[in-house]
């Protein structure tokens, strides 16, 4: 199977495993337990590494007075693994990205959210109050968000690219100097965009046309890879990866002439999420902690400090112009219309891809 949308993202992280961090109230989960709740002025948060710091969950006890311990997981089906295997344990926020929400939801996982105990759901984006995967926000509130693209070195590269047909008309020009994600769902879904039609398509038909497509490209690409792009993109041996948005404003950073877009024909959009697990010990705990994250102020620092794109319209006008318009964490209309959020689909569909990416992998 090709890997996950998301990798871990920090190594010193887990060189620490099963350390906590000098006072910050972190930790790296333990494999074999889960946190016991002991005092409803404890909160425990199930998230991603590097979506919170010392300073945040500071910020947060002086609010409220509830000292939160955060534990971190690498994938979203480690921490759906972890969190059966421990009947929930103790924690009250989880942290579960689009499609999971989705699914927690189906496997009635997740807390049916109380309207009335939220504040700042207003703040909220048009596009994210009412996402497909979590119709009417009934189980997740939106944290942060980010996009599939491209990112390329406009040094080596004479015309910019400006859609995904650019990877085939110039595939001579980019000829062992391109990356593709390592990822069937990703890599199937731009061609599927460049032909018209669904990210999501459950064709088999266009299915098939996106595989002959992706065949034709196969001789160009240097690598299906989702991280390893970045060294080779830095030093010029690479001219063009497709990457996540999040990586791209990380790594563009370090390099003045490297640049994000979004294609214009579409690509895909992730949200991470929070949620509250059933087994929640402490509920009001959890309503403080994302009302918290709701309030404009906060949301803005945590674009400003972790470098997420947030999905706080209120926070976004509080940001310096510098990252408000950047285009690889708030890409411009109109790509951004004609983006789809990765959906599950069937069983059978999911082996159909999966025969056609075996197929490229191995041809």
């Amino acid at each position: 199977m090709p890997a996950s949308r998301r990798q871990f993202l920090t190594t010193s992280a887990a060189a620490l495993s099963g350390f906590a961090l000098s006072g910050c109230g972190w930790t790296l989960a333990s494999v074999n337990a889960a946190p016991t709740q002991t005092s409803t002025d404890e909160l425990y948060i199930y998230t991603w590494a590097g979506y919170t710091d010392g300073d945040l969950l500071q910020r947060f006890q002086e609010m409220t007075g509830i000292r939160a311990i955060a534990d971190v997981f690498d994938s979203n089906e480690a921490m759906l693994a972890r969190l059966q295997a421990s009947g929930g344990g103790g924690y009250s926020i989880i942290y579960p990205s689009d499609y999971m929400v989705q699914k927690m939801t189906e496997l009635g996982f997740l807390q049916e959210l109380d309207p009335s105990q939220l504040v700042g759901m207003e703040h909220l984006f048009q596009r994210f109050q009412d996402p497909v995967y979590d119709p009417g926000n009934r189980h997740s509130v939106p944290l942060s968000w980010g996009t599939t693209g491209i990112i390329y070195n406009r040094r080596l590269l004479a015309e910019p690219p400006q859609d995904w047909d650019y990877l085939w008309t110039h595939r001579e020009v980019l000829h062992k100097r391109m990356t593709l994600l390592n990822d069937v769902r990703e890599v199937m879904g731009a061609v599927l965009r460049s032909l018209g039609f669904s990210y999501n398509s459950t064709n088999p038909v266009e299915i098939q046309a996106a595989y002959e497509k992706l065949v034709q490209l196969k001789p160009a690409i240097a690598a299906f890879t989702s991280d390893a792009w970045r060294n080779p993109m830095l030093s010029g041996d690479l001219a063009l990866a497709m990457c996540y948005s999040s990586d791209a404003h990380e790594v563009m950073g370090e390099n003045p002439d490297l640049e994000y877009v979004l294609p214009l024909s579409g690509s895909s959009v992730f949200v991470d999420a929070l949620a509250i697990p059933r087994t929640a010990p402490n509920l009001a705990g959890a309503y403080a902690w994302i009302n918290f994250m709701l309030q404009p102020e906060v949301a803005a620092e945590i674009c400003k400090r972790l470098s997420f794109a947030i999905p706080n319209a209120v926070g976004v006008e509080l940001l310096p112009t510098v990252l408000r318009e950047n285009p690889s964490l708030f890409p411009p209309d109109p790509a951004i219309g004609r983006c789809e959020g990765l959906i599950p689909v069937s069983d059978e569909l999911s082996e159909l891809y999966d025969r056609y990416w075996t197929r490229l992998a191995s041809g």
